[in-house]
């Protein structure tokens, strides 16, 4: 996939400057931007830029172009050494099929009425000097929507000398300029055969102008790229006789320097011998600081040093680690933390959904939807800021995914957190549901299987969402005990005439408005309070599991839950997708689920103490119980000692499903048991078993004496995931090492255990591949399928800073 930037208005909260709409390219690093300068408009317009870049070594070095980050591109890394929403960054990105290494440099500059201005820098240069280097780079532009873009730059068919102007203009955008500026040192391929014949382009900028339909543009990397081979198919037609000999690749393989009448996408292309660099600048007419290289020059430096600053003092290197790893384990946590940002993206379009699809186990709930329309059917158009699991892999949102997103994220910059988590919130539809894949728009439906992307709405995810809001509420109350009681708390009156005035004014930063200003955050749990509470109830009603039909003993005769719309082999709504579990029945309960039903219930319950909903809070307090209680009941195993799955077999009696690893683990991984829960300590045996769940690499998704341990697909067989890990090391610190209880020293001694080889295993990983992986092997611990997988992968991050 492309990739992009994000861009937040600095130092305006609330409002987005440049956004993105789906798949991205690989200058920025996230996804394409679009974009959207002052209040983040819920139409799909933008103003897209890209990079696309391939060697000219040779004519076959052109079928490897590079734009999407596609994992077949097997590009050595591609990573943000540093990235800040409100600022701009640095990407490194290593291809070593072109020996090449380029680095982009990106900086936001506020001003004006229409979200600022933006320069980047695009610099290369060989990674061995000793061997050859020549690279083309496609620089382009696209606008979709209304408004205007315009080439000012004096056209001539062999190129244009100096830098290149374009003009433009959107609602949003207002008016604006954009120019791409050379470097003073580059050089161009000269000499060679045919040299005479090509030197009145040789050194030039080539350039192209193309009108792309609405809804289209994404596509246009197929634009550019089918213009320079049919230019070069004809330019090479004088050359096919072998006795002549062919031209220098960069002589032919160019774009054809025209434009067409009603273009909205332009491209502008260079051909570099060696390093080279250029600028682009983006001038908002109404920001009157126009940008030059001395605006690169010095802010780039000053935003990495202000990055690393910052980081060492939200995320800072732990004492009791090797001092000798500090540099290698600090570069690995900004550079995850970055691409987290960096992955974000805002997506807009029509999703797929099938209001009547159902499996036979699920028919029941299918009766309840009589009125709905058979078959899948367009939505009306959506849209959302999201963060992704893995910008090459997963250029969507995720609903399992995201709670854990917005923990790394929350820590960083609370309040961009807050937007994203609003946005998902803003989802939840007048039933209470949330669709587990947001898949908006054509783009983003490019990069997914047909069969996975239509969406069911009886179909839930884990919710883990409440995560996000849990954390945000335990930053309002750390930042409030912090402060101290306030000044009339105290019957302290420093004022003058009658007029209070502070000793001193505190100093809000921008990342955390709604962390120190109460009145901010309560106004935001209010607004968020109802949604998610019809999202609760939704859940509570369309996941019901069956008790008293089968005769089962357990307190709550309501308390059971059961994930729809799982196949024979998958529950993929779980999240879990082939973890082992019973034979689908409409009468099994479904351990993860209910635990996830416990954990939203003391949310809710958070929730409603703080923005002062008595009965609500009442209410979620007996919820919780009831779940926690029927936890026990129902789904305690004495003979196996471990929370197991409940089915129903031939003869309609309920019998245990257990399945050693992550499922067994769920009381545990929510802190559901308290300290003193008889059961913990067959768990804690479990996790530090070798046998079974203990690895040096981390705490595997199955136990190895299982006998699917490592069969079949194997992706929650055995393989470790590093947010389970994460779950499980904040329950030991959080909870069971913390608190006092029969198994205190133990938790203690399997939390510094754990937490060292998933940080040593995952960076070991990332400094010999270059990447963060989705899962790891559970027998060898290398890096799995996709990669970059900065999702919650990235949550490597704060398990070493130990911020759970």
């Amino acid at each position: 996939m492309k990739l992009a930037l994000l861009l937040l208005l600095p130092l305006v909260p609330g409002v987005l400057s440049q956004s993105t709409n789906a798949n991205d390219t690989l200058l920025w690093g996230a996804y394409r931007p679009n974009l959207y300068f002052g209040l983040r408009p819920r139409i799909p317009q933008s103003l897209m830029t890209g990079l696309i870049w391939f060697g000219t070594q040779n004519y076959q070095a052109i079928g490897k172009t590079r734009h999407a980050c596609d994992q077949g591109d097997a590009l050595d890394s591609y990573t943000w050494t540093e990235y800040d929403t409100r600022e701009g960054g640095v990407q490194v990105i290593k291809d070593s099929f072109n020996n090449v290494k380029i680095t982009t440099e990106f900086l936001k500059v506020a001003g004006g009425d229409h979200g600022g201005s933006w320069a980047a820098r695009v610099k290369g240069e060989p990674i061995d000097k000793d061997k050859i280097s020549r690279v083309s780079t496609i620089f382009y532009f696209g606008l979709e929507g209304m408004g205007g873009l315009s080439m000012e730059s004096e056209e001539d068919e062999n190129g244009v000398t100096g830098e290149i102007k374009l003009t433009g203009s959107t609602p949003q955008l207002d008016e604006f300029t954009i120019r791409v500026a050379d470097g003073a040192e580059n050089r161009a391929v000269t000499g060679g055969l045919h040299y005479d014949k090509f030197k009145d382009r040789v050194g030039k900028t080539h350039f192209l102008g193309r009108p792309v339909k609405d809804g289209e543009v994404w596509q246009v990397s197929h634009v550019i790229m089918k213009a320079i081979l049919d230019r070069a198919r004809e330019a090479i037609v004088p050359y096919q006789d072998p006795t002549v000999g062919a031209p220098d690749p960069s002589y032919l393989l160019s774009l054809p320097d025209d434009v067409y009448m009603n273009s909205n996408v332009y491209a502008v292309q260079k051909f570099f011998d060696g390093p080279f660099q250029f600028d682009v600048y983006f001038d908002s007419a109404s920001n009157k600081q126009v940008l030059s290289s001395a605006v690169l020059d010095q802010g780039i430096p000053a935003l990495v040093e202000a990055y690393g600053k910052r980081f060492r003092e939200v995320l800072p290197y732990p004492a009791d680690f090797p001092p000798e790893k500090k540099e290698s384990y600090e570069a690995f946590s900004r550079a995850v933390t970055s691409n987290l940002f960096g992955g974000v993206g805002y997506f807009y379009g029509t999703s797929i959904v099938d209001r009547k699809f159902s499996y036979e186990w699920d028919e029941e709930e299918d009766a309840n939807n009589e009125d709905a329309e058979k078959g899948a059917k367009f939505t009306e158009p959506k849209a959302l800021l999201t963060a992704t699991p893995s910008r090459s892999f997963f250029p969507r949102g995720f609903y399992w995914d995201e709670g854990f997103h917005l923990l790394h994220i929350g820590q960083w910059d609370n309040d961009f957190s807050l937007e994203i988590l609003k946005d998902w919130i803003g989802l939840i539809d007048e039933d209470g549901w949330v669709a587990r894949e947001q898949i908006l728009g054509e783009e983003a439906r490019s990069k997914v299987p047909a069969e996975f992307q239509t969406q069911v709405p009886n179909y839930a995810n884990p919710p883990t969402l409440t995560m996000a809001v849990t954390a945000f509420i335990q930053r309002v109350k750390a930042a409030s005990a912090n402060r101290g009681p306030s000044d009339a708390e105290l019957g302290m009156d420093y004022g003058v005439g009658g007029a209070q005035t502070p000793l001193s004014i505190p100093q809000t930063a921008v990342e955390s408005r709604f962390i120190d200003n109460p009145e901010l955050a309560l106004s935001y749990l209010k607004d968020i309070y109802q949604p998610l509470k019809r999202h609760y109830e939704w859940f509570r009603r369309t996941q019901r599991g069956q008790i008293k039909q089968y005769s089962r003993k357990a307190r709550s005769r309501t308390e059971g839950y059961r994930w729809r719309g799982r196949s024979e082999l998958h529950v993929l709504t779980s999240g879990m997708d082939d973890y082992p579990r019973g034979p689908p029945h409409a009468g099994e309960l479904h351990l993860d689920l209910i635990s996830w039903m416990a954990f939203f219930s003391r949310t809710m319950r958070d929730i409603a103490s703080f923005v002062g909903e008595k009965e609500d809070e009442i209410t979620f307090k007996e919820n919780e119980k009831a779940i926690l209680d029927n936890i026990e009941d129902l789904h305690w195993n004495e003979e196996q000692k471990m929370y197991c799955d409940v089915n129903v077999d031939n003869e309609d009696e309920s019998y245990h499903v257990c399945h050693k690893g992550y499922l067994s683990l769920f009381p545990f991984l929510l802190e559901l048991l308290p300290p003193s829960s008889p059961h913990l300590g067959a768990i804690l045996d479990l996790v530090r078993d070798p046998e079974h769940l203990w690895s040096p690499y981390g705490i595997r998704s199955l136990s190895a004496s299982h006998p699917e341990f490592g069969k079949g697909e194997n992706y929650w067989k055995g393989p470790i995931w590093i947010q389970m890990n994460y779950l499980a090391l904040r329950a030991l610190h959080k909870t069971y090492a913390a608190q006092e209880g029969p198994y205190q020293e133990k938790a203690k001694q399997i939390y510094k255990e754990l937490r060292q080889n998933v940080v040593d295993n995952v960076v070991k990983e990332y400094e010999r591949t270059g990447y963060v992986w989705e899962q790891y092997d559970a027998i060898n611990g290398e890096g799995r399928r996709s990669h970059p997988f900065t999702g919650w992968t990235s949550l490597t991050a704060l398990i070493l800073a130990e911020k759970y």
